[in-house]
């Protein structure tokens, strides 16, 4: 009792020199001297995929502004006012910076909280806990369980570039699993809309069309065909593109109509 009195009168003491006189080298001599408290709340939180490294810098931080922000006038411990301060630098790293998905604030500390708690109940059950275990255990309900873990697959995205098959055996990516735009089907559905305002006008002007837009041929080619003028040719060209057009209308616009190629 006697020695941790005199460590708490000391700590004071040292605080009071630091607000005092904002001395670099006692800033730097406190961080230093509270470094096994960050990192024994790093490795708190440490995780498989979340670097021990990492997290004592983010620890680290949330130290320096204890360090930064303590009063030591106040009757209380500068472990009980330093603990809060690095655990919620901690769980800002988490939930603002290593989501690969934006998921709502209280929904990540959700699923923080499940993530944690599947390897709780995994250790003492010797096997994946279920969403009823899980709710039981964190005093939730099943469905807000679930949601958290569905939010939990948000904290890492799977590249596009990962293999499907074996390491022997790559194979595709997930990039060639997905699909692409496709265009046919709007073609699909503009020709059988052509097909359809065609019937409007007269097998010789469908033929007259044909022979300009598809073959490309020229009005006096086209005369010479038909045994028409060229000015004939025109003339049906024009009836018959301001019929469809007319037709057109009460089906909406429709892509690759002739157009006034023929002059």
């Amino acid at each position: 009792m006697q020695h941790d009195a005199e460590r708490s009168r000391e700590e004071r003491l040292l605080f009071t020199r630091l607000s005092e006189g904002r001395d670099p080298a006692l800033r730097d001599a406190l961080v230093q001297r509270y470094l096994p408290l960050a990192r024994q709340l790093a490795r708190r939180y440490q995780r498989p995929e979340e670097p021990l490294d990492d997290l004592m810098q983010v620890a680290s931080l949330g130290l320096v502004k204890a360090v930064d922000r303590f009063d030591a006038s106040r009757e209380v411990a500068f472990s009980s006012y330093a603990v809060p301060t690095i655990l919620g630098e901690i769980k800002r790293h988490f939930r603002d910076r290593t989501w690969s998905v934006r998921v709502p604030r209280d929904l990540q500390e959700m699923a923080l909280k499940v993530e944690r708690a599947v390897g709780d109940l995994t250790r003492e059950l010797h096997r994946q806990p279920s969403v009823a275990e899980l709710a039981k255990h964190l005093g939730i309900g099943e469905e807000a369980a679930l949601e958290a873990l569905q939010a939990a697959g948000a904290y890492h995205a799977t590249s596009l570039d990962t293999p499907r098959g074996t390491e022997a055996d790559p194979g595709d990516t997930l990039a060639d699993t997905l699909g692409g735009d496709e265009n046919g089907y709007d073609r699909a559905e503009d020709r059988a809309t052509i097909d359809r305002l065609m019937r409007s006008i007269t097998p010789r002007e469908r033929e007259v069309l044909r022979l300009r837009f598809e073959e490309d041929l020229t009005q006096a080619e086209i005369g010479e065909i038909i045994g028409v003028s060229q000015m004939q040719v025109s003339r049906l060209i024009r009836q018959a593109v301001s019929r469809l057009r007319l037709t057109a209308r009460t089906a909406g616009p429709v892509a690759g109509l002739p157009g006034d190629r023929d002059r």
